[in-house]
């Protein structure tokens, strides 16, 4: 009897606690919370339920699904509506790179908003609060947050105060930019194939590690690219070999004119 209150005692001033620094996150969120177990909700990681002390609570899984979904209709509306000119397709480019992980994380940076999370310790030791895949789900999470506790409406001028205001900045910003997504494109448009990414090299420990990936096309290496993760390493890959896409294209059109004919 005594372990089970000392448990719930546990839980109920823990919970207090981090209640206690909301106010702080609602203040730059721009959003006063009616219900806060959502925004708790909304900032619980995965890792941090699986302990036997936190099994009934819920990770924000559900709710950063509802704010992809409330994120990009209020983005592609946003683009539609001060776009008119643009095709579908540099509207998808846009959108693209105003949801993406890297502008989503950047935000929630600015917000603190790690310092809030809910994480497990051995997830905070490998520098969980500051890994752009968590703070950037937990940034979507508290848009389904806020809409469930608020409506559309706060949660549109969130978005709108946080992220459209600034799409040109965004925009124009090169480290957002789909290098992968933009070679694809020429390699398509010049026939060449799809470009090719390989594992060059993985050192470090595992919260630490750093990859080069080199990327290719028809067996001739493009570009090489370094980054913490994968997806950053392939995106400096592809930066490389969209800088030196002429002579890139060039020497493949040489190799392919050199091949005897059939």
């Amino acid at each position: 009897m005594w372990l089970g209150l000392h448990t719930f005692l546990r839980r109920l001033f823990t919970r207090r606690g981090k209640f206690h620094g909301y106010p702080e996150l609602e203040k730059k969120l721009g959003y006063r919370f009616v219900r806060r177990e959502l925004l708790s909700r909304a900032l619980t990681h995965r890792s941090y339920i699986h302990t036997p002390e936190n099994e009934d609570l819920r990770a924000n899984e559900r709710l950063e699904f509802l704010g992809d979904s409330v994120l990009g209709m209020v983005t592609s509306r946003f683009l539609f509506e001060h776009f008119p000119d643009k095709s579908e397709g540099d509207l998808t480019k846009l959108k693209s790179t105003l949801v993406s992980e890297a502008n989503l994380s950047r935000i929630a940076k600015s917000i603190s908003l790690g310092k809030h999370l809910n994480i497990s310790e051995e997830e905070e030791k490998s520098g969980g609060r500051e890994r752009n895949s968590i703070v950037s789900d937990a940034y979507e999470a508290v848009i389904g947050a806020v809409f469930i506790d608020g409506g559309l409406a706060p949660a549109e001028r969130m978005i709108e105060d946080q992220i459209l205001k600034r799409y040109l900045e965004i925009t124009t910003d090169r480290a957002f930019h789909n290098y992968k997504g933009e070679l694809l494109e020429y390699m398509q448009a010049l026939g060449l194939g799809l470009p090719r990414y390989d594992l060059l090299v993985e050192e470090g420990p595992d919260h630490q590690k750093r990859f080069t990936i080199a990327v290719s096309v028809k067996g001739r290496q493009l570009g090489k690219g370094m980054g913490n993760n994968k997806k950053e390493a392939e995106q400096g890959a592809a930066r490389m070999a969209l800088e030196n896409i002429d002579s890139i294209f060039k020497d493949l059109r040489q190799d392919s004119q050199d091949l005897p004919a059939d």
